[in-house]
């Protein structure tokens, strides 16, 4: 053989030598037949790769930098020219021993060895067949390794699929070349002359462009068939690659020779245009003018448009100054300046609207109706600016567009969530290029009245920035003393918001401006009770969802007890959306049997629930029985509604101390103390022996630690659940109870008494303790949600004591 250099061309590489070498010819059907004749040595010397894979058949070069290669190669090539060659298990391992390394590789012969003037080596090698290595012989001065033979398995002559995927792995090979500008179309010149199938996988899988690990798996598949397979996929995915690759480069190029058509064509118009004197700007401006005319504009914003107008006339229409101007201009004449939207006055009408569209949220129709009133009566009043605070899903946000039918106004909608720069509020001034007015004006623009309701969605979460404070800009937005000359930073003159309608949503007042708060009217929308959210799913969203499936309601019925089993089984939240996420699952389970023409019971029953829902995901507490000393059932109130808890306390042998679990707050804690210490002080009155407190340990635990609690209703709760503790006197049944207590045995009244007398009657609580004071939001229940109950009010500890615990001991009481 000569003594010319070798090349490694690109992708799927090909070896090509200078005119004076002797050229490698391809591996043949019938130099595989006598490879595969000729018997293996015992062992070898093992050449480890770092970043590539030799197949078999398959000439590469490598360049040998470790002394350990150097020495192998030298001592090969005054032999027999033949080593073994396998692949690192991790590349960057600089001197790997045998467990670094991949126990399946190629038997290599060397071909030629070039010295490099750095002193390393660069050796030409070719792949003859796959072994295995058996164990180690030894490891110095280089690898040596017992190998063994590795079967390949050849699918037959008449394997028509095999022959589909080697024809395919032909054709990818030759459209790769195609679509690859750094291959040379010579190489699919080689391609074609391949006889042997299992060169032919070896040869390209060796050349593609996928990691080492990927190669060597193909390496070590002994069926030949899975290995074309497998060499097959990752050439599809190459080939993917390559055509997304043209196709991007194709579309940078058209763009680039479009982007260079467009500035000669403005520059051909440039210069027709300076020709012509700027006809066409002129009666551009003209008509502006005419629509300016009929504007009913007072006389400052009549003097402003002129001057601005006379700007326009003065600019180059070329410079990027004068499309900023023409855009401000456009703004001024599209602006609804004192055009309003008829009211419709009729309150009976609006009413009707209204609770057409939304079940309960009788405050804020209220609130709504009072308006129409006063407007009916004094068409001047400027409009008020309501802030709707409540959980999501509860209907705030689209109450605005019920609010506007009823008022017959336009309806426009902002989303406040993120915003952080005040030039979204306030708009940019118009030095800046790409300037434009802020969002209010732009949605005025849009809905073409000065009046609309205009609805500031998510308002709570408004944030900050080094752009400026979104919050801040709001504040002249919904002053009433203010809007009536609102500064947009683009317009640069006063527009009046005063009779447009604000209605703003949020879900915690708290993340608001206390300066923004105090401008609105807060209206609070309460979470839905399970009765409230039945009649909603019946009378609004079941209907929906058939109209929106192409249903009618003799296609699908859910009673109100199905209903019922959907919320408490399925959904956990205040307001209906998840409500009604799961109806539209029901109506689509009757949609498909529809469509299916299959039998489905049209009224869904218990069976049927399940089977399209699947099991309950949540289950609710339900109350126990009051055999236990210390167990007391509680109230208590969630953001997805009422909800009842109970407090358990149990005592052991120890010195006075008490332990309080459960994934409690500070304020529940303090709780649990404070009835500690009252018991103490009131011992006598409870018929309990000062050595207790000193004998016993005392542990109060609520159950569910996974969940954080926190709040004052548990008080009571908990100074009960010590003294039946104590006493070993049952607790009455079916009785729960919510109240905050002091040192000197106070009940306070606490929060959400509506949700929580709804959770004590899914409990079956029969009776319910809580402060004199909260009887002043049983009045405001509804009388149908507190049948089959009866309310205890208290005012002292004592009456709480009295009620709430019998004389009764529990079975098998303990001797205190």
């Amino acid at each position: 053989m000569s003594s010319s250099k070798y090349k490694l061309l690109d992708t799927l590489s090909f070896h090509d030598f200078d005119e004076n070498s002797e050229l490698i010819p391809l591996m043949t059907t019938e130099d595989e037949e006598i490879i595969k004749k000729e018997s293996l040595p015992e062992s070898l010397p093992i050449l480890s790769l770092r970043n590539t894979v030799l197949f078999p058949g398959v000439v590469i070069p490598i360049t040998a930098s470790r002394d350990k290669s150097i020495k192998l190669i030298n001592d090969a090539n005054k032999g027999l020219k033949v080593i073994g060659v396998v692949s690192q298990i991790d590349g960057n391992v600089e001197n790997p021993t045998f467990k670094d390394i991949h126990k399946i590789g190629t038997i290599a012969r060397i071909l030629k060895v070039l010295k490099m003037p750095d002193g390393n080596i660069t050796v030409i090698i070719q792949g003859k067949k796959r072994f295995e290595i058996q164990n180690l012989v030894s490891e110095s001065p280089y690898m040596t390794a017992k190998i063994k033979d590795v079967k390949e398995v050849v699918p037959n002559d008449k394997n028509v699929e095999f022959k589909a995927v080697i024809e395919s792995i032909k054709d990818l090979s030759l459209e790769i070349i195609k679509q690859s500008p750094n291959i040379p179309s010579e190489a699919s010149f080689a391609i074609k002359n391949i006889e042997s199938n299992s060169f032919l996988v070896n040869f390209v899988s060796s050349n593609m462009n996928i990691s080492v690990s990927e190669k060597q798996k193909i390496l070590e598949i002994n069926n030949l068939h899975q290995r074309a397979l497998l060499t097959l996929k990752h050439m599809n995915v190459e080939l993917q690659r390559l055509e997304l690759k043209n196709d991007i480069q194709s579309k940078v190029q058209n763009d680039m020779n479009q982007q260079q058509r467009e500035y000669f064509l403005h520059q051909q118009m440039k210069t027709i245009q300076e020709e012509l004197g700027g006809i066409s700007y002129e009666e551009e401006i003209d008509e502006m003018k005419k629509r300016a005319d009929v504007k009913p504009w007072d006389d400052i914003t009549k003097i402003h448009f002129d001057k601005e107008i006379g700007k326009l006339q003065r600019m180059n229409p070329q410079v990027a100054e004068y499309s900023i101007q023409r855009n401000y201009l456009d703004l001024l004449l599209d602006l609804p300046w004192n055009k309003f939207s008829k009211d419709k006055l009729d309150l009976n009408r609006a009413q009707r609207i209204l609770n057409r569209d939304h079940f309960g949220l009788d405050e804020v129709k209220k609130r709504i109706i009072e308006y129409l009133a006063v407007l009916k009566i004094r068409n001047d009043m400027k409009s008020p600016i309501l802030c709707l605070h409540g959980p999501p899903g509860v209907g705030k946000t689209s109450l605005g567009k019920s609010i506007a039918e009823a008022l017959g106004r336009e309806y426009v909608r902002i989303s406040l969530g993120g915003l952080r720069d005040e030039a979204e509020i306030r708009g940019h001034r118009k030095t800046y290029i790409g300037a434009m007015p802020g969002r209010i004006l732009q949605s005025l623009k849009k809905a073409g009245t000065s009046n609309p309701v205009f609805v500031l969605d998510e308002i709570d979460k408004l944030s900050y920035s080094n752009q400026g404070d979104p919050s801040s800009a709001m504040l002249e937005v919904l002053d009433p003393e203010q809007n009536s000359e609102f500064y947009d930073n683009f317009l640069e003159i006063g527009y009046d918001l005063s009779k447009v309608m604000f209605v703003a949503t949020s879900n915690n007042i708290n993340s608001i401006q206390p300066a923004l708060l105090d401008r609105m009217e807060i209206i609070n929308v309460n979470g839905y009770t399970t009765e409230e959210k039945i009649q909603i799913g019946k009378k609004y969203l079941l209907p929906k969802q058939l109209k929106e499936h192409g249903l009618s309601s003799k296609d699908l019925k859910i009673s109100n007890p199905q209903l019922e089993k959907i919320i408490e089984g399925y959904t956990r939240e205040s307001g209906v959306r998840g409500l009604e996420k799961q109806i539209a699952k029901v109506v689509r389970y009757a949609a498909k049997n529809i469509a299916m023409e299959s039998k489905y019971d049209v009224k869904v029953l218990n069976d049927g629930i399940i089977e399209v829902l699947g099991t309950p995901k949540l289950e609710r507490n339900r109350y126990e029985n009051n055999n236990i000393a210390g167990v007391v059932t509680g109230l208590a109130w969630t953001r997805v509604g009422g909800d009842i808890l109970f407090i358990e306390s149990i005592l052991s042998k120890g010195k006075g101390t008490l332990n309080i679990t459960g994934n409690l707050g500070k304020v529940m804690k303090e709780s649990a103390t404070i009835a500690m210490e009252y018991i103490k002080a009131n011992s006598d009155n409870f018929g309990i022996e000062n050595h207790v407190f000193k004998n016993y340990n005392f542990h109060i635990h609520v159950p569910e630690g996974a969940t954080p609690k926190d709040g004052p209703s548990a008080g009571i709760t908990m100074l009960t659940s010590l003294v039946s503790l104590i006493t070993q006197r049952k607790v009455k049944k079916s009785i729960a109870m919510t109240g905050e207590i002091t040192l000197r045995g106070k009940v306070l009244p606490v929060g959400g008494i509506k949700e929580k007398i709804l959770a004590a009657k899914r409990a079956k609580i029969k009776e319910i303790v809580l402060s004199v004071i909260n009887k002043r939001d049983i009045d405001e229940i509804n009388p149908q949600y507190l049948k089959g109950l009866k309310f205890h009010y208290v005012s002292d500890m004592s009456d709480v004591i009295n009620i709430a615990i019998t004389n009764s001991k529990v079975p098998n009481a303990k001797a205190l």
